[in-house]
């Protein structure tokens, strides 16, 4: 089974791909070897680093109903100069 999700596509996402930085959601119990590896063999290109942030879950209020938004992994992957990913 595959450790990403889904490529993140926000504005700062946007901003930091064109330096070569580029955002993924993952999955729970990935670590950076594997989304390294499958970024790799998913896109063809050779990642230089891979940085993973844990976002925390935060507290809604919805029609006056205190809720959750979850919190879930993102990974910021670096690629070598030169190289890009064609997201959209």
């Amino acid at each position: 089974m595959s450790k990403i999700i889904h490529p993140i596509i926000t504005e700062k996402a946007n901003m930091l791909a064109e330096s070569g930085a580029y955002a993924f959601k993952i999955g729970r119990g990935a670590d950076k070897f594997e989304i390294k590896k499958e970024i790799e063999k998913l896109y063809k290109v050779n990642v230089r680093m891979v940085n993973i942030i844990s976002v925390l879950p935060k507290k809604r209020l919805y029609r006056g109903k205190v809720g959750h938004k979850p919190g879930y992994k993102k990974a910021l992957v670096f690629l070598k100069k030169g190289q890009k990913i064609d997201l959209v």
